[in-house]
């Protein structure tokens, strides 16, 4: 369907779906569109190399990746160096770069004192320096913002940390968000059960699609 307006091949997907629903058999669709395959599949396979990387559903594989692949094929992801520090309860303590983070174990690779803390752009939350996380957010302070896009239905801003590292955020437009410019010191908030850890040995780059080989 790659080949169609955005509109039509909406209503190609929904029609698809109808069918499929009315013929009541198993359909397999295979499409490089990731999108595309969150949108029609109850079950998703990502695969690299020939290899099934992860199954699930389309909303198991978005929130729960297994591996920097799909993390960042399915998506995007900000996906930031750690240090495991211990446990707390149900939580993984991670440090990164001075700034105490948790995620929840169930969502974190077993074995590991070095992950990637990953979190996807559009759980983080902009914010003016120094206001007060709440319900225990985690966050990182005084990134800059280096880009706001104005998309539509949402604002897209990359902000950069302090070690330098760019962190993509995306925040829905509800008229009820501050407006951040380039150049605007802010900190990043969100909620500590959005985070997933990864294990630092795999390549933070995996599945992340490039011009050349978009070409």
């Amino acid at each position: 369907l790659g080949a169609l307006d955005l509109k039509l091949r909406r209503q190609m997907q929904i029609e698809l779906k109808r069918i499929q629903d009315e013929v009541d058999t198993t359909f397999v669709h295979v499409t490089h569109d990731q999108e595309e395959a969150m949108t029609m599949a109850d079950t998703v396979a990502v695969m690299n190399g020939g290899v099934i990387e992860q199954m699930g559903s389309p909303q198991e594989l978005y929130e729960h990746p297994h591996t920097t692949f799909v993390a960042n094929f399915l998506g995007q992801s900000n996906l930031i160096r750690g240090d495991v520090r211990g446990q707390e309860g149900a939580d993984v303590v991670v440090q990164v770069e001075g700034n105490r983070l948790v995620a929840p174990k169930v969502r974190s690779a077993e074995g590991a004192d070095q992950v990637w803390v990953g979190i996807r752009p559009e759980k983080v939350v902009l914010a003016a320096p120094g206001t007060a996380p709440q319900n225990g957010a985690n966050v990182l302070g005084g990134a800059v913002v280096t880009d706001a896009s104005f998309t539509g239905v949402s604002t897209q801003y990359l902000a950069r940390a302090p070690w330098g590292q760019e962190l993509m955020v995306f925040e829905q437009n509800t008229g009820v968000q501050k407006h951040f410019s380039v150049g605007d010191v802010v900190d990043l908030h969100w909620v500590p059960d959005h985070t997933f850890l990864l294990d630092a040995r795999q390549d933070a780059t995996a599945g992340v699609q490039r011009e050349d080989e978009e070409a």
